[in-house]
């Protein structure tokens, strides 16, 4: 297999415009097979338009074809990933039989703990799934009542529930996460096989559409429970059983010496549940916590248990929403073909005034705005976008980073409780709806009154509010700078009638749990995982990371029967 690199086509090419330009290329031979491994959109010489492929040919004599074109082309290396444990026989099914006590348990159900408990179902580690939130189904429906009423349901939101707080965004599968071991290429197959667009595979921003992206997570939980997996949703974790361990001279002096080796202590027992209002003691040895970044009161008590954890940075801002119109033609240019993907785009600027960087996050071509609130009297947002990206309006989150510097404390949850201040003074000046403010008046630090030529997409009731009373003075004045900034880039982006939604907080987990090269916390047999536990940003990146954490439980799991 032969990779060629940089073929470029217009856009509006057809499917065998393309076949034949693999042919030209390879001087008059056909390839035996061929598949496209990316495609991204080149608008560097607008309105001019190209798609830049990268292709995986097979063709015969393919020595020969590699020595005529030298550094042009290259052998195509594929790693494919595969998990490094089996429970299994020979027949698929479990080949010893494991006590409850020590079968895998996962909390959360979101792309970290979906992931982990695929892999290890399939390699007949049958594992348990406790999820606070609904099954997507309910979920669905749920979130929508919300959006439509105010209703909030705190187990079962935007941020709870299966899937997890992916599943109402922009579905965006993109990572910077390095991945020699072929885990990410793993992640975007298996949404594949589960009903995600084939182009996910070599698109250069794959994203699938929170539409689709529902369908394909129950599937997955679907092919879980046929392996033996049990799936337990609105079954909250309230507490965590431990029992006191002792550790000898040599292993503390050896965690004392090594900084990535954690002190252990207490060992887990069980979990503490709760399900329709009955609490009832679970007995368990290893469980992965997979939990969000908005799972306060799970980060509370883990807190009161004694698990190291530390305050990290995040961001903080508003939802800027522009007409997506705008947007493609800045990116495309006048009389861009309707053809091309709806136009995303990403900024930074240095403000000089703050010494703060601001930028764009989570960008949302043709996208909403979403009330993405999970606790009663605080409110935040986010962006989300169907698979067709067809709304009438793009949004982002602008965004500044905000240290432990920042916070009021230096507990490891006082980033926590700075989200919750912002996000109760947003819920009080839009009276519990969205608080939306005009840039020309977020400028005059005055409520608007009315719209211009942008009309929210927003899912939520919303109403007018001066921003300024829901965010630091250095956010505002980084927006501002910033607004003005990006304004020189795009046209029209500084427009005073640029709608901006407060307040978005939920960005990242305002904290890490540490954990050792082994994925172990300082309490044996927990594991924590995932974007909550601050080691991933994104539904791939947390999906990649709950491989790795199963990846180890297995291996503790196989080491201990």
């Amino acid at each position: 297999m032969i990779r060629i690199s940089q073929l470029k086509l217009k856009v509006g090419h057809t499917r065998e415009e393309l076949f034949e330009e693999i042919i030209h290329q390879a001087h008059g031979k056909r390839p035996v097979s061929w598949r496209i491994v990316r495609k991204s959109v080149d608008a560097r010489k607008k309105p001019q338009l190209f798609y830049v492929y990268t292709i995986d040919a097979e063709f015969e004599n393919e020595k020969k074809l590699l020595s005529a074109k030298k550094s042009k082309w290259t052998r195509s290396t594929v790693v494919k990933y595969r998990f490094p444990y089996n429970k299994k026989d020979g027949s698929g099914a479990s080949s010893t039989e494991v006590s409850t006590i020590d079968r895998a348990v996962i909390v959360g159900m979101g792309p970290a703990g979906l992931f982990a408990a695929l892999v290890l179902a399939r390699a007949g580690f049958a594992p348990i799934v406790f999820e606070r939130g609904d099954c997507v189904e309910k979920r669905s429906e749920i979130v929508e009542h919300f959006f439509e009423s105010g209703e909030l349901d705190e187990e079962s939101n935007v941020q709870f529930g299966e899937g997890g707080a992916g599943t109402f965004s922009d579905g965006k599968l993109n990572t910077l996460v390095k991945d020699k071991f072929g885990r990410n290429h793993f992640v975007l197959k298996e949404f594949v096989k589960h009903g995600a667009p084939e182009e996910i595979l070599y698109e250069a921003k794959p994203h699938i559409g929170t539409d689709i992206l529902k369908d394909v997570v129950a599937s997955i939980r679907k092919e879980i429970e046929s392996l033996g997996g049990e799936v337990h949703f609105r079954t909250k974790v309230c507490d965590i059983l431990c029992e006191k361990i002792s550790g000898s001279v040599a292993e503390r002096e050896r965690a004392e010496a090594e900084k990535n080796l954690l002190m252990q202590d207490k060992q887990l027992t069980g979990l503490i549940l709760e399900k329709e209002g009955v609490q009832a003691e679970y007995p368990c040895r290893n469980v992965i916590f997979a939990i969000g970044h908005s799972a306060r009161d799970t980060f509370y008590m883990l807190h009161e248990r004694e698990l190291s954890m530390y305050p990290k940075a995040f961001a903080i801002g508003v939802r800027v929403e522009h007409l997506a119109h705008l947007i493609n033609e800045s990116q495309y240019g006048e009389g861009y073909p309707e053809e091309v993907p709806t136009a995303s785009y990403k900024l930074t600027h240095q403000c000089k005034g703050t010494g703060r960087g601001i930028y764009s996050f989570c960008m949302c071509p043709g996208g909403y705005v979403v009330n993405s609130s999970s606790e009663k009297g605080r409110l935040c947002v986010n962006g989300m976008s169907y698979h067709d990206r067809a709304g009438h309006n793009s949004n982002t989150a602008l965004i500044t980073t905000v240290t432990p510097d920042d916070f009021p404390s230096d507990s490891p949850l006082a980033g926590l409780e700075f989200q919750r201040k912002y996000e109760e003074l947003a819920y009080k000046i839009g009276n519990g709806k969205i608080p939306v403010q005009l840039f020309g008046d977020f400028l005059k630090n005055q409520m608007s009154t009315k719209l211009g030529n942008v009309t929210p997409s927003i899912k939520g009731e919303w109403q007018f509010a001066n921003l300024h009373e829901c965010l630091p003075d250095y956010v505002c004045a980084s927006l501002e700078e910033g607004m003005r900034a990006f304004g020189h880039k795009i046209k029209g982006y500084d427009a005073e009638d640029t709608v901006f939604s407060g307040v978005e907080t939920r960005t990242s987990s305002p904290l890490r749990m540490e954990r050792n090269k082994q994925f172990e916390s300082n309490i044996q047999g927990l594991f924590p995982c995932g974007e909550g536990a601050g080691y991933a940003g994104g539904i791939t990146s947390a999906a990649m990371d709950g491989i790795k954490t199963a990846e180890a439980i297995a291996e503790k799991i196989l080491t201990q029967n």
